[in-house]
């Protein structure tokens, strides 16, 4: 998550706030004009041209290279929202020459200040010189702006010729929760914005080449990865396929991020603390979805997420369990007043249940997915969330349309396999293979290997894993 939040519009009736740690955010400078030489008749002739159908402000960009190994010197990029999500040895391609517009459709929340602009809703558009026909949209992890893909995802299917788009969601940063009038709004206003930028995309690729795409990707990790399972089931017509990386699960009857994490913050105390009860503790988290064997990273998580995010999309969900308090208390001890820690979602009001069916799953997606999730994810514990959505799509007689791969030692980012090489294996590279499954799956009906558990190599290294995943090395079958 960024650590970073700008005044909010739109917003619903404020709370007094309490002290949240947030770092000041990495403000872009304004994009230079152009960052390559234009030649007649090149790659750079027509982009004056290339407009962005309903964007309110757009700047065009000639790029020698739209890859991270360019953008992060041309200034096309922000590394501080991609930190952390790749381990430090995933490769980067070669040189991806191309056009880049950045812009921002029309919204009236502010939380975004990528380039000075302060205004939410921004997106980035890059195309390729050597084009090849598809188009892959995304939205971003966590609260992070438009940028956060460029290193997970983006590098990659630039080097294979696809154009890409990515959009901010709509709202950014701690504070997201805050736009909207209504429970919800700020999270479903994420899938209206993928959707719109689809459309706009679709559209600036058929201007940038002459004709449309011939193949349209979904793809994301974490909240991206929700926004990928929400299109497939809402509007399978702007697509071909999609990969979804670990994808937020929201349910109204559960499970939810509301169910689980209230569990942790509630026995990891006890189990951190050692002696009477903290065995009892341990098994307790263990039953709410965190697996033996996980808890080396633990600490990491309690430190980092598990209480910041309870709380945030808990203000989002359900503002009124704090009542004036806005988004809890960090760190509060069980028995306090409206702790976070003592959450019970099933007991809250109907009212909340609405608010989250308002941005649920169904498992009715309308083509072919293929998603991959970490056994040892902590943050969105692989038993209540790919698990049950897997289980989900099967009960929606959409299994045929479904492939889903169990990583084993795989976790939430991948950067935490750089100081636990010995134990984790990234999902970047299980990514980048189950992306070509997805390309063969819709380009010559040539099916992925069934559903199952990608074993992790014996012997394995980081230098092994660092690039290399086949989704043929499973161990046991698939939930």
């Amino acid at each position: 998550m960024r650590l970073s939040f700008g005044s909010p519009s739109r917003s619903r009736q404020h709370r007094a706030p309490t002290v949240l740690a947030v770092a000041a955010a990495l403000v872009l400078v304004p994009l230079p004009a152009t960052a390559a030489a234009e030649r007649p008749g090149g790659h750079c002739a027509h982009r004056a041209q290339l407009r962005v159908p309903g964007a309110e402000h757009q700047l065009a960009a000639c790029l020698a290279d739209l890859t991270t190994a360019g953008t992060v010197g041309s200034g096309h990029t922000d590394p501080a929202d991609w930190a952390g999500l790749t381990s430090k040895n995933l490769s980067v391609p070669g040189e991806v020459p191309g056009i880049q517009i950045d812009g921002y459709f029309s919204d009236t929340s502010t939380t975004n200040t990528n380039h000075g602009w302060g205004h939410d809703s921004q997106f980035v558009v890059r195309l390729p010189d050597r084009w090849n026909g598809g188009l892959v949209v995304a939205g971003t992890p966590g609260n992070r702006e438009q940028y956060a893909n460029d290193r997970a995802i983006a590098d990659s299917v630039l080097s294979r010729g696809y154009a890409y788009a990515a959009t901010d969601k709509g709202n950014t940063g701690l504070a997201f929760h805050r736009d909207g009038r209504a429970p919800g709004d700020a999270i479903a206003e994420w899938n209206v914005r993928l959707t719109q930028l689809t459309r706009a995309a679709r559209a600036t690729v058929a201007r940038r080449y002459h004709r449309p795409p011939a193949r349209t990707v979904v793809t994301g990790l974490s909240n991206g990865g929700y926004l990928v399972r929400w299109q497939l089931e809402n509007h399978p017509e702007l697509y071909d396929g999609g990969v979804d990386w670990e994808g937020t699960l929201w349910r109204s009857d559960g499970p939810t991020l509301l169910d689980f994490l209230p569990e942790a913050l509630r026995h990891y105390p006890v189990y951190a603390a050692g002696g009477d009860g903290s065995r009892e503790a341990q098994e307790a988290l263990h039953a709410a979805g965190f697996p033996a064997g996980s808890e080396f990273l633990w600490p990491y998580h309690h430190q980092v997420y598990w209480d910041l995010t309870q709380r945030i999309y808990r203000e989002e969900l359900d503002p009124g369990f704090d009542g004036a308090t806005e988004a809890g208390t960090p760190y509060c001890t069980t028995g306090s007043p409206a702790c976070d820690a003592d959450y019970d979602y099933p007991a809250r009001p109907d009212e909340v249940r609405r608010a989250v069916a308002r941005i649920s799953l169904t498992g009715r997606i309308g083509k072919p997915l293929i998603t991959l999730h970490g056994t040892l994810d902590v943050l969105l514990p692989i038993s209540q969330d790919s698990d049950v959505y897997a289980r989900m799509v099967r009960d929606a007689g959409r299994g045929g349309l479904h492939r889903y791969y169990r990583v084993e030692g795989g976790t939430h980012t991948d950067a935490l396999v750089d100081l636990f090489p010995d134990r984790l294996r990234p999902l970047a590279p299980c990514y980048r293979t189950a992306f070509r499954a997805l390309e063969r799956w819709l380009g010559t009906g040539s099916r992925p290997p069934a559903s199952g558990t990608v074993g992790r190599p014996a012997g394995s290294d980081a230098a092994r894993t660092a690039d290399d995943c086949s989704l043929d090395g499973r161990g046991s079958p698939g939930r």
